[in-house]
């Protein structure tokens, strides 16, 4: 038998049996709308994720004192043992000089970082202020373009540059160019304030000055640093980087075979580690909507098989002229694939349908503050799509060998 002619029969069983063909179909449409709309907002998570991740910059290495082994983000090269946290002991100018001997490093930027009360026209607000050894480094690390104003510069001394919240949402009165602040009881003069960074980083409720007056108005002491960041030459650089700075300040500062009391990381270890929670929890939703196609394959599976009791004279009379076992499984086989098929393209339909209105929908509910994106792979459907089908003729596998496998005799007697 052609297979023209198998699919044409196939097509007429289903159109012969429509309102049980649609309860199945409906089960395979739920299964298949809902793993294309989680999916969708998985993908648009991790997309949206690796967007202001990116912002972070991945080429960015932050060394912090104290070493915490229990969290797993850090490796211990000093070759000691135990867990939690390891004293701390403060970062040095040693350190500092320490790093920019490794290889593969572009910028060092020694950090200072300290909530200060900051007055603007008699109003306080509790802010976080941070002093910076080396603008130069500081405008190549810092991963938030200006909004107005310049960055910092060598030989500035009471000077700020601000983020962006800090600017428009933190005093009645929006902050401009050349305003002037007080700090600790300090005047200094905004020359530069950043464009919105979306939070990721902190960028936006943070001031920046050069690190000598940080000092003196944080009450810091000299040749100490809360961390030190690095700007690696480039991304393939950045995992030699972090192990070279970590070996080499684990010599410089005496700890071979001992625990560490400092730990490296870096933003694209981050990343990695924030899209494998994103990951998992879509690989989590998407299974507990796979239970819906299980159900629905259940569906098909007692179709076809109230199918071929149905036709089982059909079959008898089919076989009496010359249709053989294969050809008889390939039009049964043929009829739950289009059920497959038809439940697949609806519940892809109705999947894109929900992804693209849930942004909007979220925006409304959530409010306008939290933003929601979806996306939807070309793949995704694809797969969607196949997993349909299959699906569908492995629910009606059984049935149709069972049809197949009807003798011509007892097929025509069957009442």
């Amino acid at each position: 038998m052609k297979l023209q002619k198998s699919f044409k029969l196939a097509v007429n069983i289903l159109l012969h049996s429509k309102l049980r063909s649609w309860l199945t179909i409906i089960g395979i449409v739920i299964g298949v709308a809902a793993i294309v709309a989680i999916v969708s907002i998985g993908e648009g998570a991790q997309a949206n994720v690796q967007a202001r991740l990116g912002g972070l910059g991945a080429d960015l290495i932050t060394v912090s004192p104290g070493f915490q082994r229990a969290s797993g983000g850090f490796r211990n090269f000093g070759g000691g043992g135990g867990s939690g946290t390891i004293p701390t002991k403060n970062l040095t100018d040693k350190d500092l000089q320490v790093i920019k001997s490794v290889n593969g490093v572009a910028f060092v930027d020694g950090i200072i970082s300290k909530r200060a009360d900051v007055y603007y026209l008699a109003e306080k607000a509790s802010l976080s202020v941070m002093g910076v050894s080396d603008p130069l480094a500081l405008k190549n690390i810092m991963t938030t373009a200006l909004d107005s104003g310049r960055y910092l510069n060598s030989g500035d001394t009471n000077v700020v540059i601000i983020g962006n919240s800090i600017a428009l949402k933190t005093y009645k009165q929006p902050l401009a160019i050349n305003r002037d602040l007080m700090i600790n009881g300090k005047p200094f003069k905004i020359v530069g304030i950043l464009a919105a960074s979306g939070g990721i980083g902190g960028e936006d409720n943070r001031i920046y000055m050069p690190i000598e007056p940080a000092r003196d108005v944080l009450n810091v002491s000299r040749n100490y640093y809360d961390s030190i960041s690095i700007k690696a030459t480039d991304l393939e650089m950045v995992d030699s980087a972090v192990n070279e700075t970590q070996t080499k300040l684990t010599f410089s500062r005496g700890l071979m075979g001992k625990k560490l009391d400092f730990s490296v990381t870096s933003s694209k270890q981050t990343q990695a580690q924030i899209q494998s929670v994103t990951q998992t929890f879509t690989i989590f939703l998407a299974a507990i909507a796979a239970v819906s196609l299980i159900v629905g394959a259940v569906g098909i599976a007692n179709t076809m098989f109230t199918s071929v009791l149905e036709k089982t004279k059909e079959i008898g009379v089919m076989k009496a002229i010359g249709a053989r076992n294969s050809d008889i499984m390939v039009v049964f086989l043929m009829n739950s694939g289009l059920v497959g098929f038809v439940g697949g393209a609806i519940g892809i339909s109705i999947g894109a349908a929900v992804s693209s209105a849930l942004p909007s929908l979220l925006g409304r509910v959530l409010g306008t503050g939290v933003s929601v994106t979806t996306v939807i792979p070309t793949s995704l459907l694809v797969e969607a799509m196949l997993v349909s089908i299959g699906i569908g003729m492995i629910a009606g596998a059984i049935p149709a060998y069972r049809a197949s496998k009807l003798k011509p005799v007892d097929a025509l007697r069957y009442e």
